[in-house]
């Protein structure tokens, strides 16, 4: 009776290391996918932005990270089509991500 309960308890904590690893294995997976992608993201970003204008992403991605990864999966996209005929430039940058930043909204309080 012992040993068939001790033979249980060790085939369940053979399981459980078993499955550890493989969930480490799966999170050590991604990482390096992930890495992968960045690195080939910021390699595209070399060839189609000048570095003042890598320069403004890097800066406006501690504020507003959000439109920084919007830009720039749009400019990626333009350059895999084809459709970016040279570098974009700082002042060009600038002009996008005015476009696209949302409208800013003023309220009004009148007195009466």
């Amino acid at each position: 009776m012992d040993e068939d309960l001790e033979e249980i308890r060790r085939r369940k904590l053979e399981q459980m290391q078993q499955q550890q690893y493989n969930s480490q294995g799966q999170a050590a997976q991604q990482e390096q996918a992930r890495a992968e992608y960045e690195a080939k993201k910021q390699a595209i970003l070399r060839q189609i932005l000048t570095p003042e204008a890598r320069e403004r992403l890097n800066t406006l991605r501690m504020t507003k990270s959000d439109l920084v990864a919007n830009v720039e999966a749009q400019l990626i996209s333009l350059a895999q089509s084809g459709r970016l005929a040279s570098k974009i430039d700082d002042a060009k940058l600038k002009a996008l991500l005015l476009q696209l930043q949302p409208k800013k909204h003023e309220m009004q309080i009148k007195r009466m």
